[in-house]
């Protein structure tokens, strides 16, 4: 099926971050099949991820489709761009529907990109995930590719204001080594899942070229790294209060 409207959306949005000059660090591109379906499993701190993380996977030539919340779909702007560049609908009361899908692009060769995390981040650290993303990739016989994003959470984030028009901000992207989930102890590897996406997000995050102005609120910085974000326990009461 051609392409029509994914490589305009990606040429729009790699000149909109020309014109904001966002520092972009892209690596372990090579961890991404460049051929045959594979799983991102991506954290999630920013609205904009699903972004940055497709940005991961073009240096392998591959284009994403990830799975997003039915109410994007029915966005009036956002949806006809998101049905245009094949990304996949999740209906939270009925999900069966949504993983099938999945598991069939998986087994035609399409990468599929999950946030395992389920909600945005609080604690700017990795929450428990759901097993999802194990379950299908271990379903098709596909690998699951680690990956994770930082410095995008300093442009829109969970209960912050959005600052799209923030200039010389780094994003960092990193993906990890491939592995291929087996079916049985699904527990087990979305634990280790979880280890190997923190591992990642620890590198960038220690790593990072940019830090706090002085005197300023360093509310993007988890607390375990002196930063005002939530603690992941403080983060956890958060969302169960909604």
């Amino acid at each position: 099926m051609a392409e029509l409207v994914y490589p305009p959306v990606v040429a729009a949005c790699k000149t909109m971050f020309r014109v904001l000059d966002l520092k972009l660090d892209i690596n372990g591109t090579e961890h991404v099949p460049p051929q045959g379906g594979a799983v991102i499993a991506c954290t999630h701190v920013s609205y904009l991820d699903f972004i940055f993380c497709g940005l991961g996977a073009l240096p392998a030539d591959r284009l994403v489709r990830f799975m997003a919340k039915r109410e994007v779909f029915e966005n009036r702007i956002a949806g006809p761009l998101m049905r245009g560049m094949r990304h996949i609908s999740v209906d939270r009361a009925a999900g069966k529907a949504s993983y099938d899908e999945a598991v069939d692009r998986l087994r035609a060769g399409e990468v599929v990109g999950v946030f395992p995390e389920a909600t945005i981040s609080r604690s700017f650290t990795v929450k428990e995930l759901k097993s999802g993303s194990v379950r299908m990739a271990a379903e098709a016989g596909v690998p699951v590719v680690p990956m994770a994003v930082w410095g995008t959470q300093r442009l829109w984030t969970k209960g912050r204001p959005k600052n799209l028009t923030q200039r010389h901000v780094p994003v960092s992207i990193l993906a990890g080594e491939a592995f291929y989930p087996e079916e049985g102890d699904v527990d087990k590897v979305t634990t280790d899942l979880r280890v190997r996406m923190q591992h990642l997000l620890d590198k960038m995050q220690a790593d990072y070229p940019d830090s706090p102005a002085p005197g300023a609120d360093p509310w993007w910085l988890p607390a375990h790294l002196g930063g005002t974000a939530p603690t992941p326990e403080e983060a956890a009461a958060m969302d169960n209060e909604r």
